[in-house]
């Protein structure tokens, strides 16, 4: 059964209690495996919706980037080379870099920030657990809140709850927004007064979202990241029990149908999947679920249990080609290190220049032949 709150209250201090012991013995607090990753920093071009696009300066080619998963204790060493046009850094959100400030990743600050063509190593201590993320901080407005650059981190504890140990299936969920008039224009936009009219869950918009496939009776942890919009998080047929903000354990837990996150904030709720049927999941902003003004779209998806039929014809997603890793929830269950999503990796420019030729040579070509048949 889900743990109440007075649980979770008895586990956060004994596992504070030990991190402190050990600093007070001299001992190292975690200790782990060290995990050296190869990361680019490109030019890329992705899809968010039918019809629209968006460039993006993407870590490893993807939005979002790659899934770090580590254990708490764990040593990253992050080889990083820029092969974009602008300058780029990376801050690993979350992370205390407890002695190693000079990985905290903010130019002119902590580091000078990588050029184009050269290459930059951050190591640290993964000293923080929970779900973290980690996104570029040069010119972050634009960076961050239209071109892509940011992907999850997920740091598993040291001493796991006992609710966390009840999880079946564990997903994440990273929202952002767009805006069509500087989506195709590097260094446009990001402004406090800008008008954002697409909004995303992993870099897509409904309809090209993906259901989430459960079972009845599995223990569903939903890890939720508000990375450049706030959110208001709205589960159908479910209460769900706040557990963790920003990578750590609440102090009281708190069961809700609505859950709101700020810019940069991360919660995980815990649901119980016990209410068979297809259940939509949306932000609760309701321009969040439009896009560019039409609706349904935005950041929106469907719950969908398996032992309930998807044939209905009328069913926007009786048709859909299933992505069960598009949440993250099978690479959540890989080793350990970073790990890429093939199916999130942009177009290069030249790779999209050669699509469009070929689209427009195919119309010009079904146009002649189709006069050709008239004719006759």
């Amino acid at each position: 059964m889900l743990e109440p709150p007075s649980a979770l209250r008895r586990v956060l201090p004994t596992t504070l209690g030990c991190a402190i012991l050990g600093l007070a013995l001299g001992a190292p607090a975690w200790a782990g495996e060290t995990h050296h990753v190869e990361m680019t920093i490109e030019e890329r071009i992705t899809e968010v919706a039918p019809g629209f696009k968006a460039k993006v300066w993407a870590y490893n080619g993807q939005v979002p980037a790659p899934l770090i998963h580590v254990k708490e204790g764990d040593t990253i060493e992050a080889e990083v080379t820029n092969l974009s046009t602008l300058a780029h850094t990376i801050h690993w959100h979350g992370t205390y870099q407890t002695g190693t400030w000079e990985s905290d990743g903010v130019p002119d600050i902590t580091q000078k920030a990588i050029a184009p063509g050269e290459t930059y190593t951050y190591r640290f201590v993964a000293d923080k657990p929970g779900s973290l993320w980690y996104h570029c901080h040069v010119n972050v407005p634009e960076h961050v809140g239209l071109r892509g650059m940011w992907g999850p981190m997920i740091v598993e504890p040291k001493d796991p709850l006992p609710i966390e140990e009840e999880v079946t299936k564990d997903a994440v969920l990273m929202f952002s927004g767009w805006n069509p008039e500087v989506a195709m224009q590097y260094g446009k936009g990001g402004h406090p007064t800008e008008k954002l009219s697409y909004f995303s869950i992993n870099g897509k918009s409904f309809p090209t979202t993906q259901p989430f496939r459960v079972k009845e009776g599995d223990v569903v942890r939903l890890r939720l990241f508000a990375v450049s919009n706030n959110v208001a998080f709205h589960l159908h047929g479910h209460d769900m029990l706040v557990t963790h903000k920003d990578g750590l354990p609440i102090e009281d837990p708190y069961w809700a149908d609505v859950v709101s996150l700020q810019q940069g904030e991360r919660k995980d709720v815990i649901v119980r999947m016990d209410n068979p049927g297809r259940w939509i999941v949306h932000d609760h902003i309701e321009h969040h679920v439009s896009n560019n003004g039409k609706t349904p779209g935005g950041a929106v998806f469907v719950v969908e249990y398996e032992s309930v039929a998807r044939d209905d014809p009328w069913y926007v997603w009786k048709d859909k080609e299933y992505n069960p890793d598009f949440y993250l929830t099978q690479s959540l269950e890989e080793d350990h290190g970073l790990i890429e999503q093939p199916f999130f990796k942009g177009e290069s420019a030249e790779e999209a220049a050669s699509k469009s030729g070929r689209s427009r040579n195919s119309g010009r070509s079904r146009g002649r032949n189709s006069g050709r048949s008239a004719d006759e």
